[in-house]
């Protein structure tokens, strides 16, 4: 069956939503008045390059088998949706029109898929035995996430890279590593075979014959999201130095040793947790990938541009290894410089 998919962002969220329309579904996409005019009227652009070929493709919403619109936060209606998908940064969701709109998914009792590198509180509750209170302080505001029933909450990993090509109009998404968005399933086996149905949907999609990458895939875990967890911590918020930005693979490969003890810390936290060895990525095949990442993390960029927030991955993983009793000291030194970083940017903002 078509199912109505709203999803909060319409930059990376364009990505899964483009997936969702060529699967035959319904998609509003929830993002500020401008943007939401802008697809309205001439509808999204997502560059994916297929496999063997040179060039990526533009797959355009208007030329897709289900619908594509956009709203505003105060316009969205999400009792009307059969899927609500979190496709901003978690500091965004406290805004006051969004913080709203997330209290109306609540009560509304919407299934909500995250697709933050931030695991949204509620789904941290369906962990067994994570004292939940304890990790309050990664998020800008805990307060949004209080209405949520956690068996209503899953996360899916945003493995696929993207952005917005900032010469072209915020309509336009380039894929720039098309991997499979991973997700756990819901409590509810109604609610998985709404993620069951879209994972068929979009695996049978073609395009002149040829298979299109960039899949969702449903997994019973609730870990394999947070095999993201190490890669962060060794890479991403470790571009962040008291010094200034530094590429993700300067950060992994510059002391390949602390690295590899990093990661593997975090991989243990997250077997602690509970996960399988096998939902985590092999520290090599990561430092591996790494070599090829030239450029600062996102992280790092913001905080250099100024950002008063971002999403602090970083802070969780500590707070998360306190509350079962591990720490690391290179993990919490890497949270006082980001720390350090975003209280000079709120007093440099004024």
């Amino acid at each position: 069956m078509a199912y109505k998919i709203l999803v909060l962002g319409a930059s990376y969220g364009s990505l899964l939503g483009t997936k969702f329309i060529a699967a035959g579904h319904d998609v509003t996409l929830v993002c500020r008045a401008e943007t939401a005019a802008l697809i309205n009227d001439k509808g999204t652009e997502v560059r994916i390059k297929l496999r063997d070929e040179d060039e990526h493709r533009s797959f355009f919403s208007r030329d897709l088998p289900g619908a594509m619109a956009a709203v505003t936060p105060e316009d969205a209606q999400p009792g009307a949706y059969d899927l609500v998908c979190l496709a901003m940064q978690e500091p965004q969701y406290s805004h006051p029109t969004l913080k709203a709109l997330m209290a109306r998914i609540a009560e509304a009792r919407v299934p909500c898929m995250s697709i933050m590198n931030m695991p949204p509180l509620p789904y941290l509750k369906r962990i067994p035995g994570l004292d939940c209170s304890r990790l309050e302080g990664a998020f800008l505001d805990p307060s949004v996430w209080k209405p949520f029933d956690p068996e209503l909450v899953t996360l899916c990993s945003p493995d696929p890279q993207a952005f917005r090509p900032p010469e072209e109009g915020a309509n336009v998404l380039h894929v720039g590593l098309p991997t499979n968005f991973k997700v756990s399933k819901f409590k509810d086996a109604a609610h998985n075979r709404i993620l069951e149905e879209l994972e068929s949907g979009i695996d049978a999609y073609r395009i002149d014959g040829k298979d299109v990458p960039v899949k969702l895939r449903v997994f019973d875990s609730l870990f394999v999201p947070f095999a993201k967890w190490a890669m962060l911590a060794t890479g991403n918020y470790r571009c962040i130095t008291r010094e200034g930005p530094r590429p993700i693979r300067e950060a992994v490969h510059g002391d390949i040793e602390k690295s590899r003890e990093i990661y593997g810390f975090v991989a243990d936290l997250v077997e602690r947790l509970g996960a399988d060895p096998g939902d985590m990525v092999p520290f090599e095949k990561y430092a591996a990938a790494a070599e090829s990442l030239l450029k600062p993390s996102s992280a790092a960029r913001a905080v250099f541009s100024g950002a008063t927030n971002i999403e602090r991955v970083d802070k969780l993983i500590a707070l998360t290894a306190a509350a079962i009793g591990m720490h690391n000291a290179d993990i919490e030194d890497t949270v006082a410089i980001v720390d350090e970083k975003l209280a000079g940017n709120r007093k440099a903002a004024g």
